[in-house]
């Protein structure tokens, strides 16, 4: 399918200027420019009419039997899409409003837009915000260089954009032309639309007439390339600014809580690892905004069975760079006295050994926040709670965790950022510390060396992976047998199509049995488009089987196809 711009003389002699539709070998349709331009360099009306209420049905000696009017869809394959031409997207009304809404999941724009100081910049903005609005994909392309020069310059500028996001653009000035080979997510837009009960809810337009095109050759394979870590940018520029306010969001709830309880203090077990050191810095921000000291907070360590010498360095280290007192509290007697009470043999180191430990410490820290008139702040992560990797009722409570739905790539990233942007040398360093730490619960003895025996991403998977999949699953509704697809490309070198097969029915599994979890999940700030509050974005039955879902891993086989 080929949509090219060119003029078109009418047979009432009107000069429309239009875009051709072209499939099969022939002209199938014709959408004429509604909004015509009359200033500056624009001389629109001196030639044409506009089009908006034009619906002729024509029989041209040239290009055959074809409709000319401005509200038609054009269907090829799942992918509906209608025309709007050049100033129809910068006008007060474009008509790819009323396209949108009555179906087009992709808007084209052929253009002839020259090239000024900084246009280049609000015309990309344009295009991304005009498909955010619309929820829809948008393809640009403006005439280049090669048309005449002399007293405006065109630059050729290509644009694809989904939903607010850029997923392509085209170098502007190319003297041999410039192309742009972009995927659009069909699947993705439905689910988007479907989601935002404003767009389902508004006033649909007059049906429009529609038109199923034949793709004729076959499509090439996918080119779309989808990050590796879906919530954190790739761009360093903007990771600073989306670290700044994920920080600020986070502080600021927390702040907000503890004005809320009588302008109580906070406490919070410190235990090496990264999400807590992460919750710990949200704590000193907090403090921060308040203008409160350090010494509002209260930061808990408590060593058991499976705490290595280098995390319990850590958090010591870390308190002490940050000016802030750590209580030690050693809960290893407390933790024996409570499994002779049960009758079990310390030595067996099941469920019943780990979470022990995980409800004693959460049984001190909100006494301590009694005996301190303070809230304990809880440190689990999104990707903690999306597979249930807490114990209920101990790690997974809190009177508000501030890393509620921070995912744990993210959190990783955010330490650093904070290392190299905010942090004195000191703190810095001992930050770097923690994020050399393989990340685990510590809730298994360790070895005679004091080194970590129990490592998470050993256990359940890969983070990055489990990420990947909380992303697409959530943000996008994909079904397993695309994750899969998209993975397999997205991580190839990295993870074998078998490996990433059994993660992934670990997290559709864990995914579903732990939701009890997530139904008494304490309050936290959302800081993205992905959360897993029972009381927000995710509400569902404790008792929902993942069964189906994991009944089409199954039928995949081992190797992605299609």
């Amino acid at each position: 399918v080929v949509v090219v711009g060119a003029p078109f003389d009418a047979p009432d002699g009107r000069l429309f200027n239009c875009a051709f539709v072209c499939a099969a070998g022939r002209v199938q349709a014709a959408v004429p420019k509604i909004h015509l331009p009359n200033y500056s360099e624009f001389y629109d009306r001196r030639w044409f009419v506009s089009g908006a209420q034009v619906e002729l049905e024509l029989d041209d000696p040239l290009l055959g039997q074809f409709t000319l009017a401005p509200r038609q869809l054009f269907t090829i394959g799942a992918m509906s899409f209608a025309i709007e031409i050049c100033e129809d997207l910068w006008a007060p009304q474009p008509p790819g409003i009323e396209h949108a809404l009555a179906g087009a999941a992709l808007i084209v724009n052929p253009s002839a837009s020259n090239e000024l100081v900084a246009k280049a910049d609000y015309r990309r903005q344009l295009v991304s915000m005009n498909s955010a609005q619309r929820i829809c994909a948008y393809l640009y392309a403006s005439s280049g260089p090669t048309e005449s020069s002399k007293d405006i310059v065109f630059g050729g500028h290509l644009l694809a954009a989904e939903n607010g996001a850029m997923l392509a653009e085209s170098e502007r000035f190319a003297l041999e032309g410039s192309s742009l080979l972009v995927d659009f997510d069909c699947q993705k837009l439905h689910h988007d639309r479907l989601q935002h009960a404003t767009f389902a809810a508004s006033p649909r337009p007059a049906p429009y007439r529609s038109s199923r095109l034949s793709p004729g050759a076959a499509l090439p394979d996918m080119a779309r390339e989808y990050p590796r870590h879906p919530f954190v940018p790739d761009d360093l520029h903007e990771f600073d600014a989306r670290a700044q306010e994920i920080l600020a969001i986070q502080a600021t709830g927390l702040a907000r809580r503890m004005q809320a309880a009588g302008d109580c203090a906070l406490v919070i077990g410190l235990s090496g690892g990264l999400d807590s050191t992460l919750a710990f810095l949200v704590c000193l921000d907090a403090l921060n905004l308040l203008d409160k000291p350090h010494g509002e907070l209260h930061a808990i360590t408590m060593p058991g069975p499976g705490t290595s010498n280098h995390t319990r360095e850590s958090a010591f280290a870390l308190a002490a760079a940050a000016g802030v007192d750590l209580h030690e509290v050693d809960i290893q007697a407390a933790v024996s006295q409570h499994l002779s009470d049960l009758g079990h043999d310390p030595e067996q180191h099941d469920v019943v050994f780990e979470n022990a430990q995980a409800r004693e410490r959460t049984q001190l820290l909100f006494n301590f926040a009694n005996k301190y008139r303070a809230i304990v702040v809880g440190t689990g992560d999104m990707s903690e709670l999306a597979l249930g990797w807490c114990t209920f009722n101990g790690d997974h409570m809190a009177n508000y965790n501030v890393n509620a739905s921070v995912p744990k790539t993210m959190v990783a990233y955010l330490v650093r950022w904070y290392a190299t942007h905010r942090a004195t040398p000191e703190l810095a360093a001992v930050l770097q510390r923690v994020l050399d730490t393989p990340i685990s619960p510590e809730l298994i003895p360790h070895s005679e060396d004091g080194a970590i025996a129990q490592h998470t991403e050993t256990i359940v998977g890969p983070y990055e992976l489990h990420d990947f999949f909380l992303f697409h699953f959530m943000r996008n509704s994909f079904r397993p047998r695309k994750i899969f697809i998209l993975a397999c490309r997205t991580f190839t070198g990295d993870y074998s199509p078998p490996e990433i097969k059994k993660w992934l029915a670990i997290f559709c599994e864990r995914f579903f049995r732990q939701q009890f979890k997530r139904t008494t999940l304490p309050p936290g700030p959302k800081v993205g488009s992905v959360s897993l509050s029972p009381r927000g974005d995710w509400r569902m039955p404790d008792e929902a089987s993942a069964a189906a879902l994991l009944a089409e891993l199954e039928d995949l086989g081992e190797a992605p196809a299609g």
